[in-house]
């Protein structure tokens, strides 16, 4: 009777063909309770008989390896522990002082305090050679003292003034024929 019923629960839960072993030797302990009960909190009395017992909280690994214990005496010599330490330290200062050099004092100082306000100095302002009208007069650039040299410039008309507005360059060869003075040419 006890075959029948296991064949029939081995149809229904689809189990493997190995785990039929393990479950013709709970099938005495399934009638008790349903399949759904039983797959939640396991058979009760497998591992066990005593139910009230607890668990051992002591691993086989804990019980088999104890940490090693000290012998309880001094093994290495005071002054060698205390050259070690010292020599460590030392090492320790040594790399922390190359991997973090210490930062530079910050020199607030100005380029007007540095270089003008220095004890000594007495600005001198040139003399005037000529007199010179800054609202007429052309300035002095590289340019304007090599417009002789500079390719695709248009006819100077003013030395004085080369590179003022010019309309030759636009101007057609039959108006300028008209003029009485043809511009120089250089």
């Amino acid at each position: 009777m006890t075959e029948q019923k296991t064949t029939r629960e081995n149809k229904v839960g689809k189990c493997l063909l190995h785990n039929w072993a393990e479950e013709r030797a709970v099938a005495a302990l399934d009638n008790e309770e349903t399949k759904t009960h039983n797959q939640r909190h396991g058979h009760k009395g497998i591992l066990t008989m005593d139910l009230e017992s607890k668990m051992e909280n002591v691993t086989t690994v804990k019980a088999a390896f104890v940490p090693p214990k000290s012998p309880g005496v001094r093994l290495q010599g005071i002054r060698s522990e205390l050259l070690e330490k010292r020599i460590a330290q030392m090492i320790s200062d040594k790399v922390h002082a190359e991997l973090n050099p210490p930062t530079r004092k910050t020199v607030f100082c100005s380029t007007t305090q540095k270089d003008f306000c220095v004890e000594g100095y007495v600005p001198l302002t040139p003399e005037t050679t000529q007199v010179h009208d800054y609202k007429s007069d052309e300035a002095v650039t590289f340019w304007s003292e090599n417009y002789q040299k500079i390719q695709g410039v248009t006819a100077v008309q003013n030395l004085n003034a080369p590179f003022r507005k010019s309309a030759l360059f636009s101007t057609t060869i039959g108006e300028r024929l008209d003029e009485i003075e043809p511009p120089p040419d250089n």
